[in-house]
């Protein structure tokens, strides 16, 4: 892979951490004691004069994000994961068989950490 690639591919993986990060903090804050880990907020139940149905949607809510929350923390993990590979050049290079994963899956995923074949392969 040229560094004119390389370069595009990390542009790519910036921008979209930046929109992973914006999207987790519009409902969740990071863990402090935790590296990759965001904890959603929970919702204020209380002596507010809420309605138990106020209540219920508010937790029906926090229930929807928590799943979202874990989906959009895992790929910026490995987003993340990504960015220091290409700070440490072993970026692009499949983590099962070790050959150079294709440029245009990495165009596609470019956080990808296996190649078409072994991805397909499951291994």
């Amino acid at each position: 892979m040229d560094k004119k690639e390389l370069k595009q591919l990390k542009k790519l993986l910036e921008i979209e951490k930046k929109k992973l990060t914006k999207d987790l903090s519009s409902f969740a804050e990071k863990d402090p004691k935790r590296k990759w880990n965001w904890l959603t907020n929970l919702p204020f139940l209380g002596e507010d004069h809420s309605s138990v149905d106020e209540n219920a949607e508010r937790i029906e809510a926090y229930e929807t994000l928590l799943p979202i929350e874990h989906t959009l923390e895992i790929r910026l993990k490995k987003i993340e994961e990504a960015l220091i590979k290409m700070n440490n050049g072993k970026y692009g290079i499949c983590e099962a068989c070790s050959l150079e994963i294709e440029p245009k899956r990495l165009e596609v995923v470019p956080e990808a950490k296996r190649c078409i074949k072994c991805k397909e392969k499951n291994v």
